[in-house]
């Protein structure tokens, strides 16, 4: 399938907005529990792979978010003063 073209999960996640883009992964990150829990295994599979493609997407537009010191293992324990305990 081209990148451009929409799939049974949406369109190209590459072709969102901005906006879109976030109203999508807030939505997909909503549903997953329930999807998990409930859906059959190709209801499963389709979301799994739409949300890592929403996903990549955000990342590739946001590459700095990971670079956010309390994202890190060592930044959270920073924040909560583990470090400091042991």
């Amino acid at each position: 399938m081209a990148e451009n073209e929409a799939h049974e999960a949406g369109p190209s996640a590459r072709n969102l907005d901005e906006g879109r883009l976030m109203k999508e992964l807030e939505a997909i990150h909503r549903t997953r529990h329930e999807t998990l829990l409930h859906g059959s295994d190709d209801a499963l599979i389709t979301h799994t792979q739409r949300m890592d493609e929403l996903e990549r997407e955000y990342v590739r537009r946001h590459p700095e978010r990971a670079q956010t010191p309390g994202r890190t293992r060592s930044g959270a324990r920073a924040r909560t003063g583990a470090e400091e305990r042991g």
